[in-house]
This record gives structure tokens, sequence and C-alpha cells, in this order.
């Protein structure tokens, strides 16, 4: 006999938001659709709304999904025994990156250099990583490898064509035979880590003009199927910069041992691995000795993207939180229209509006600083300014954003636990807190300039309100202050963002945005937790601005 099902039901399911899909991640943001046309990348509307409607697809939301709970797998020999040192991905993670490399998010700059073309790529990735942000980690360090390759230009006229390639060719094999390329890098060791002048991987000539063999092991090396790799090692005049292809010019497997791979806490779709080093081929960048200066441009345009990350973490969480609460009632209204809710929502759109905007300014001035000395210097104090507080305040949004789903969030099949492990890689990529606060003291104390930069970038909102005023005032004098800043650099840098922040707001955002933001961020400092606005903050105008689906 059939089994009658309706015999068996017991409840209705009623009163659970539907899933966040089918909305278009870069048409429904109004601070990175304003910002995209005022940092100068207007052109590029049509493409960005584009991606921003197959991000939010529920056909891509899944292959996000499933490239995550599908791991990566290593093959460390083959079914005979030979050493093929191969890591397997899910094909839902080559489709991931199919779209992006197809969408130029791994070198639209380089390929086509016109005005605004880092920021239409960085709003590109702030759309596209909410979409899945693992496989967004050879997308970055490929984009940001190129100008580090430019110090040999040889070098560069032979890789860079493969780089730029909008055709995502995963295939294992010697380059010059593949229709794109994709590269990573390999910098830091086990004694080390961000210290890699404690590097021991040795380099020695290998008869060939700047052609080496080094030897030793990194102790991360994220997509380790890429097609080259930049590493650090010891040559004789000191630390140097060299480019190790996965295959040797002769077409045999350059002999990169991976180890095994790291069990992370988040960032799971991408494969990242301990790789030992037994004499690999590698060619010399830039000058012997002068390692780290060869990578600090890459360096920069790396923490651009942790930037971009850390803002596209907020952004998604306050999607996910908002859409979550105005779906679903509790205690005779819906969770959005509760007035505590209400302000914290709110305080979370703040968060995230100023945390995008001040990557998209940042962006513009990769665009210009090359022409632009007053940018440069802006550009240089900025970059570990900015990526300190949106690395650092990332974590604590995602934490309250799942808060706001309540156990729905604590669940695996929701996306807010992905989203949570995602939320701390910035902050560690490219520098930990410690190491960029010290960073921004290096910039000022080697170029006084750049404070100047700084200050003449947030004067522009003077007099728009009191606090931010007395704010900038204040800040003058911390930097003044004689006594040793090394002790208190977060306070300053978290000063400094936090101002920034202010300065973009007033200018840019409703006036609603602008007094929410000095009141909250500057009046008291920054609150311990969200949801704390004062009573006079326009919450509901904060919202309309921010989440459409909330007003």
């Amino acid at each position: 006999m059939p089994l009658d099902l309706e015999t068996y039901e017991t409840h209705e399911v009623f009163n659970q938001a539907p899933p966040f899909e089918g909305q278009n991640l870069f048409a429904s943001d109004a601070a990175l659709s304003e910002a995209v046309d005022r940092e100068g990348a207007g052109w590029a509307r049509g493409e960005l709304d584009a991606l921003g409607a197959c991000a939010g697809d529920p056909a891509t939301l899944e292959l996000g999904r499933l490239a995550n709970v599908h791991r990566p797998e290593l093959r460390t020999f083959d079914r005979f025994g030979h050493r093929i040192d191969v890591v397997d991905y899910h094909p839902a993670y080559h489709e991931l990156m199919r779209t992006a490399v197809a969408r130029g998010l791994h070198a639209a700059p380089w390929a086509d250099p016109r005005p605004g073309a880092h920021v239409a790529r960085a709003a590109k990735v702030l759309v596209w990583y909410q979409a899945e942000a693992g496989h967004v980690c050879p997308i970055s360090m490929t984009y940001s490898i190129v100008p580090a390759l430019r110090h040999e230009p040889a070098l560069a006229a032979e890789w860079e064509p493969r780089l730029t390639s909008s055709t995502y060719d995963p295939s294992d094999g010697p380059a010059p035979g593949k229709a794109g390329a994709i590269c990573g890098m390999a910098l830091t060791e086990k004694q080390g880590g961000s210290d890699v002048r404690a590097n021991t991987t040795k380099a020695e000539a290998d008869g060939e003009p700047d052609i080496y063999r080094l030897t030793g092991h990194k102790w991360f090396c994220s997509a380790p199927m890429s097609d080259g790799f930049l590493m650090l090692a010891q040559a004789a005049a000191g630390l140097s910069c060299f480019w190790v292809p996965r295959w040797q010019p002769d077409g045999t497997r350059n002999p990169i041992r991976i180890q095994r791979l790291k069990d992370k806490l988040g960032d799971r779709s991408n494969a990242s691995s301990e790789i030992e080093l037994p004499g690999v081929w590698a060619r010399r960048v830039g000058e012997e000795g002068r390692g780290v200066r060869t990578i600090i441009e890459m360096v920069n345009h790396t923490r651009l993207d942790c930037v971009l990350g850390a803002a596209a973490v907020m952004r998604q969480g306050l999607a996910q939180a908002s859409w979550h609460t105005s779906h679903r009632a509790a205690f005779g209204k819906l969770l959005a229209d509760q007035p505590l809710m209400t302000n914290v929502l709110a305080d979370l759109a703040l968060e995230s509006e100023a945390a995008t905007l001040a990557a998209m300014r940042l962006a513009r001035s990769y665009d210009v600083a090359s022409g632009d000395e007053g940018e440069r210097l802006l550009q240089r104090l900025l970059t570990p300014v900015v990526k300190f507080w949106t690395c650092k305040r990332a974590p604590q949004h995602a934490a309250e954003a799942l808060e706001c789903l309540g156990g729905n969030g604590y669940v695996e099949e929701s996306p807010m636990p992905r989203l949570f492990r995602q939320s701390p890689l910035n902050g560690l990529w490219e520098g930990s807190g410690n190491v960029i606060c010290l960073d921004v003291l290096r910039a000022m104390l080697r170029e006084p300039a750049s404070i100047d930069a700084f200050f003449a970038e947030v004067d522009t909102a003077r007099g728009a309100d009191r606090r931010f005023d007395a704010a900038v005032t204040h800040l003058g004098d911390e930097l003044a202050d004689t006594e040793p800043i090394e002790g208190r650099a977060r306070r300053v840098v978290t000063r400094m963002a936090v101002l920034l922040g202010a300065s973009l707001v007033l200018r840019h955002s409703p006036a609603a945005m602008g007094d929410a933001f000095c009141a909250s961020r500057l009046e008291d400092g920054v609150a311990p937790t969200f949801g704390t606005l004062p009573p006079a903050v326009d919450a509901r105008a904060v919202l309309r601005r921010s989440v459409p689906w909330a007003a």
C-alpha cells in the first residue's frame, strides 16, 4: 500500500526567510555603484551589472557551495609510484575560475590599462568575492605578480600574454602549450613567517645568466597547481626574488614537492600547501639581494585585494542579515522593524559603506599614482591603514551578522559559517595587524610628505561636521606627540582609518549616514559592539540607502 505522506505531516513550514539569491550584487549596492562612477570607471557599469547578476544567481551560489564541500585533494604519486604532485579540484572550482578570468578579475588593468581600470577591477572583485571567496586567491596573486615580473622585461614579455589571457586553462602542462596561465607566490617559511629576511632557502647560480637552483622549503604555497610562482631565496648577495615555473623550459616538470595541503579554518575551496624545493629551476627577477624591493609592488596590490575581500565579507554579511530579518517575524513584527534590530542592521550598514568607500578610493590611487606624486604618497600610506582597519572589522561584522540569523545562521547549510570562517583571512595575508601598523609607521618616517597627503585627503570634508573637525585636530596632535609611537601604533592607525571613513561618508553618502557615522565612531570613539547607535540617529534612513529589501 502506498504511503500517504499527508497523514504523517506534523506542521506547516512558515515564517522562514527564503534564500538570499537572485539578487544583483552590484545593482543593489548603492555605495559601490556610485563609487564606480565617482572614481573613474563608469565605463564598466555594463560589465559590473552583468557580473552582479551572475554573482547572485542561484547556479553560481551552488558552485560556491560545491567548491567548498568538495575540497581540493592532493595526489602525490600516480598508481605506479611516480611522483606527480597534483592537486585535484572539484569542477565547480574550475567554473568559478573560468568566469573570473573571462571577466578580467585576474589581469584586466594590465591588458587594458585605460583610466579607471583598477577601479573597475576592484568593483568586480568586491562583487564576485561575495559569491565564493577561495578561488579569488589565485586570481589576486595573478593580478599582483605582473608588476614584479616587469622588473625583467624579457620575462614579462614571455609571460604577460599568458597571464592576461581571458581564457582559463587548468590543464597541467608546459605554459607555452596553454591558452592561459595563473600564478602564485610562495614567500614564507617555517621559521620566519612575515620575517622573510629570515628565510633559509638557498639559491645557487646554475651556469646560465640569471638562472638558479633553489633548495629549501616554503611553509605556505597557495594554489600549488599554478603555472608559475614568485619565491624568495638567499643568493650570494642576499635575499632575492625568483620566478619558478611549474614546468622547466625543457618541458620536464620542475621538482616542486607538495608535502601536504593545509587543513585551514576557512578558504577551503583554495588549496594551500607546504612545499619542498630540491633544486628547482628558477629565474632571478630584479637585482640579486633586492628581493624585498622587487616584490613590494606585488605586496601592495595584494593588500589592495585584502581590503576588497574584507569589504566584500562585510557587504555580504549585511545582505544576509538584512534579508533574513526582513522576511522573518518575531513578537508581532518583522525582525528588521524591531528597534534594536534596526539599530544593529544600520550599524552594520555604516561599517560596510565606509569599507566600500575606502576600498574604492584606494583603488583609484592605483590608477593614478604613477603620474601624480600626491596620489603616490597617499597610496603608500592608505594601503596599510585601510587594510588594517577593514580586516580587523570584518570578523566582528561577520559574527554580528551571523547572530542576526540566530540558529539558522549557525548551521552549515547557511552561507554564514563559510563567511565567518573566511573573515579573518585577509587580516593575515600580506601582513597581520602588527606588521601592517609598523608599515604605516615606516611609511610616515621615510616619507613624511605622506602624512600631508593623508590630511589633504581627509581635510576635504572639513566643516561638514564639528565632531569630524575635532577628530582631525586630535589626530594631528597624536601624530605630533614626541613620545615613542610604536607601542601605540594600533591606536594611531585606527584613528587614521576611522577618520578617513568619516571623511568619505560625509562627502559621498547621504547626510543621515554622515551624521550617524560621526555620532557613533567619532564622538565617543568606536563602540566595542555593533548596535549601539545613539537615539538621534536615523537608522531607517541608513537602511533605505544600503539594502533596498529592508527599506
